[in-house]
């Protein structure tokens, strides 16, 4: 434990008062004797201003969860001020964390409020904040207390939703409450269509005003009331380029990431129900669910992604998804294993969107330097998987934010529609 000791400026004013002092009288200066009286006032009043209890000193933040861009306040908490007259506290520097003031480092006199640092994360992810180092000084700076060193305190940093809204239907809907009805035909009360009368239908089903009008019978038929059911498929393998935070250029972890968070919202906000699977090192799956409280338990996990050097075993790639649920694929498509996966789910014929999240990159000013040509090649490599997704019937949309899957989910709602005939 810190205890109070003498600051150098009072051991300075001491020194200078005693030296003053014995040279006058032994020497019978008297100027010396006026020379040391300023430094005799400052030394008495600094020993006499010395605090007689140890005081206790922690941090605390007004928030352990945020989203990117948002902030939060550490507060120093000091049990007993009393004979303190400044407080100073200095931030260590946190990646991807920014704060104010600018270099973490504040102090105040005591009377006008112990000194606030603010602390703002740029990107999801964990981060750890408010190591710091405090320091408290008594009346006339005669005594100081530290500095010591603070712990750090751990915050979750959920990723920004980025603005996405879609007024396309879910082409397989599949379960209960959502806004997005079933295509599937089935007792419910929203209108799909009249036919010709089959064997097995209700009669109370037939239309009579068509029946008598075509001299055959007709049925209405009913759309099922079922909702539907989203999977997102996030790639945390890789991590190509350099973040910059929400304030500068995105990373493809960062597209994949954001994306993710904006759809799961878009989807929980219409009533669907949403499920996450993680494609990492350490897998992470979250099952299908709905509501505020599903929303946040995807976006924490989305908020724990890691990037490791460890690949996936293709055995261990399971991207199974209930029947009648879309899935939507976010990924560079950087791993083959990922990308066998995602053909053989789109063969076993679910609705797959791929989602393609690499961005834009800066291929370099050089174009005959080994990364260039590194990323040209992986540029072919990728691009050649994305021409089989799509020969085999799967869209591949790169991620431009709102409207983004508009037109490939109503072409997917066509399809669903279109009688299918497979080989047994």
């Amino acid at each position: 434990m810190s205890t109070w000791r003498p600051t150098p400026s009072l051991v300075r004013a001491s020194l200078l008062a005693l030296g003053g002092l014995a040279g006058g009288v032994v020497g019978g200066l008297d100027v010396l004797v006026v020379l040391a009286a300023p430094f005799v006032i400052l030394a008495g009043m600094g020993l006499a201003g010395r605090p007689r209890h140890l005081p206790t000193v922690s941090t605390r933040i007004d928030h352990h969860r945020l989203h990117e861009g948002q902030g939060t306040t550490s507060r120093l908490v000091v049990d007993d001020l009393a004979g303190v007259e400044h407080a100073t506290r200095v931030a260590g520097p946190a990646p991807h964390v920014a704060t104010r003031p600018t270099y973490g480092a504040a102090g105040s006199l005591v009377d006008a409020g112990l000194p606030l640092i603010e602390f703002s994360p740029r990107r999801w992810g964990r981060r750890a904040i408010g190591a710091e180092r405090v320091g408290l000084t008594s009346a006339w700076a005669g005594w100081q207390w530290g500095p010591v060193d603070m712990p750090e305190h751990g915050l979750s940093v959920l990723p920004q939703t980025a603005p996405y809204d879609s007024r396309a239907e879910v082409p397989q809907p599949d379960g209960l409450v959502g806004r997005h009805r079933s295509r599937r035909i089935g007792s419910g009360t929203e209108f799909e269509g009249i036919r010709h009368f089959a064997s097995g239908d209700r009669l109370r089903r037939i239309t009579w005003p068509v029946s008598l009008r075509t001299g055959e019978l007709h049925v209405v038929t009913t759309r099922a009331e079922q909702d539907a059911g989203v999977w997102l498929v996030v790639d945390g393998l890789r991590d190509i380029g350099r973040s910059g935070g929400i304030d500068g250029a995105a990373s493809t972890l960062d597209l994949t990431v954001r994306a993710a968070a904006a759809l799961a919202e878009h989807h929980v906000r219409t009533g669907d129900r949403v499920g996450l699977l993680v494609v990492a090192a350490d897998p992470s799956r979250v099952p299908l669910g709905s509501g505020p409280r599903h929303l946040q338990r995807i976006h924490a996990v989305l908020a724990r992604i890691r990037t490791e050097g460890r690949s996936v075993a293709p055995e261990r790639l399971d991207l199974g998804a209930g029947a009648g649920s879309v899935v939507h694929v976010l990924s560079p498509m950087l791993f083959t294993p990922l990308v066998t996966a995602t053909a053989s789910l789109q063969r076993s014929g679910a609705s797959v969107v791929v989602i393609d999240t690499w961005g834009e990159r800066d291929p370099g000013t050089d174009r005959l330097a080994w990364a260039s040509l590194a990323a040209r090649m992986q540029k072919i490599e990728r691009d050649d998987r994305l021409d089989r997704l799509a020969a085999l019937g799967c869209p591949v949309v790169p991620w431009r934010g709102p409207g983004t899957l508009d037109t490939v989910l109503q072409q997917l709602a066509r399809r669903a529609r279109v009688p299918k005939v497979r080989a047994r």
